[in-house]
C-alpha cells in the first residue's frame, strides 16, 4: 500500500505519514548524504505531500561548532533544485529556554553575542529570519517551539519539582504573540509545539484564543512502543478535538519512534549489524533511555513477535506508530540509505490484528521500560548488557 498522507490538525493540510528527520545531518552524516537522502524521499520514494523537519539547534548532539549546519545543507539543496520549495511542507523550530548562549550568536552572520535562549518575542522572531536565510526560503510550513521556556519535565524526566521553578518565565502570551506577528508576515504559515504535556497544550490554546492567533496544529514529542507517556499522561487527551475545542485537534509529530534504532534490533545479541558509527556507540550520554536495560529487553519482545508475522522491529515501530488515531507524520532518521529505504518501505506494510494485540501484552510486561537502567538513575550508569534476540 502507499504510504499514508494525513490532515495536519486543523491546518487543512495533508502531509505525509512519513516526515524526514534531519537531526544527524553535519554530524553523523555529511551534506553529501544529506542531499542524497532529500533526492531519494523527495523526487524517487513515491511519497505524496513529502515533510521534512529540521531545527535551528541541529545537528545533534548540539554543539557550538555545528549549530545550524543542518539547515544550511537543507538550505543548499532547495537552492540547487528550483521548485523543490513548493513540493515540500518544511518544519523548523526555535529553541526554548537553555544556557547554550551559541545557539543566540549564530542567530547572526557572522556570529554575534552570545545570551541564553528564551522564548521571547525578540528571540523568536531573530531566530526565525535566522532559519530563513539559512534555508534560502522566505516562509515555513510550520514552525515550532522546540521545548518549553518553563520548568517542567522534558527529554525523558519523569517527575516535575516545583522548587525548580523559574519566577521570570517569558509569558505563553508574549510567545504566541510573537508566533502571531510571524505569521501575519508571512513567514510562517502554521506553528507548533514540542517535547510538550497537557499543561502546556491547554495554556497555548487558551493564549492563542485570547490573542486571535490560530491554534498550533502539531505537537512533536518523543512517542514510541516503549515510551507510550504521550496517550497515558492526559496530553493526547489535551490534544483531541473534544478537549482542545479545535477542528481536527492538535496532532502528534512523533520523534523516537525507533528509541534511537534499538527497535530495529541492531543493538540486540545477534544482530549482523555493525554498530561502530551508530548514535548510541558514539554519543552513549546522548539519549541514553533509547538504550537501557528496560528498552532493550522489551527491544527482544517486539522484534520477536514482529517476526512471527513477517515484519521487522522497524516495520512494527513504525507500523504500530501510524495506526494511532491522532498520529499527524511519525518522523524517521537515517544514517544510511539502506536505512532510510527500510524506513520509509516500513509505511507500505500493514501491521496484523494479531500482532497489534500482542503489543499490548507486551506492553503491560514492559510498561515504561526506557526509565530502567536508564539515566533518570545515574547518568554515569555502565553499557546495558546485551539482550539475546
Amino acid at each position: 500500500m502507499p504510504v499514508p498522507s494525513v490532515m495536519l490538525g486543523s491546518s487543512g493540510v495533508f502531509v505525509s505519514m512519513c516526515c524526514l528527520g534531519t537531526m544527524t545531518w553535519g554530524d553523523q552524516n555529511t551534506e553529501s548524504d544529506a542531499h542524497a537522502q532529500l533526492d531519494y524521499y523527495v523526487f524517487k520514494s513515491g511519497i505524496q505531500n513529502p515533510f521534512v523537519d529540521t531545527a535551528e539547534l541541529y545537528p545533534v548532539p548540539p554543539k557550538a561548532e555545528t549549530v545550524g549546519r543542518t539547515e544550511v545543507y537543507i538550505g543548499n539543496w532547495l537552492e540547487k533544485n528550483p521548485g523543490a520549495r513548493q513540493k515540500i511542507f518544511l518544519a523548523s523550530k526555535v529553541s526554548g529556554r537553555s544556557h547554550r548562549g551559541w545557539i543566540v550568536a549564530n542567530r547572526e552572520d557572522p556570529p554575534g553575542k552570545e545570551a541564553h535562549t528564551r522564548l521571547s518575542r525578540d528571540q523568536i522572531l531573530a531566530a526565525c529570519d535566522a532559519s530563513l536565510r539559512r534555508l534560502k526560503t522566505d516562509y515555513l510550513d510550520l514552525y515550532q517551539l522546540h521545548w518549553p521556556e518553563r520548568n517542567t519535565p522534558t527529554f525523558g524526566a519523569l517527575d516535575y519539582q516545583r522548587s525548580k521553578d523559574n519566577d521570570d518565565d517569558v509569558s505563553f502570551d508574549e510567545s504566541v504573540g510573537a508566533i502571531g506577528e510571524l505569521i501575519k508576515a508571512g513567514k510562517v504559515k502554521h506553528w507548533g509545539i514540542s517535547n510538550e504535556n497537557a499543561v502546556g497544550v491547554v495554556k497555548y490554546l487558551e493564549a492563542a484564543k485570547r490573542l486571535g492567533v490560530p491554534p498550533p496544529v502539531s505537537i512533536q514529542n518523543d512517542f514510541a512502543l516503549v515510551d507510550r507517556r504521550f496517550e497515558q499522561d492526559g496530553t493526547a487527551e489535551a490534544c483531541s478535538p473534544q478537549s482542545s475545542g479545535v477542528k481536527n485537534g492538535v496532532s502528534l509529530l512523533a520523534y523516537g519512534a525507533l528509541a534511537g534504532g534499538t527497535l530495529s534490533g541492531k543493538y540486540l545479541e545477534g544482530s549482523k549489524g555493525d554498530v561502530s558509527k551508530s548514535r548510541h556507540k558514539l554519543y552513549p550520554e546522548f539519549q541514553s533511555r533509547y538504550h537501557s536495560q528496560g528498552t532493550m529487553d522489551a527491544a527482544a519482545d517486539y522484534i520477536q513477535a514482529a517476526a512471527k508475522h513477517g515484519l521487522s522491529g522497524v516495520d512494527l515501530a513504525y507500523g504500530w506508530a501510524a495506526t494511532r488515531e491522532y498520529m499527524g507524520s511519525v518522523i524517521i532518521g537515517a544514517t544510511t540509505m539502506v536505512q532510510l529505504k527500510a524506513n520509509v518501505e516500513a509505511f507500505e506494510k500493514e501491521v496484523p490484528k494479531e500482532l497489534l494485540e500482542e503489543v499490548e501484552r507486551i506492553n503491560l510486561k514492559h510498561e515504561r521500560p526506557y526509565f530502567r537502567g536508564s539515566e533518570r538513575l545515574g547518568r554515569n550508569m555502565p553499557p546495558p548488557e546485551k539482550k539475546e534476540l
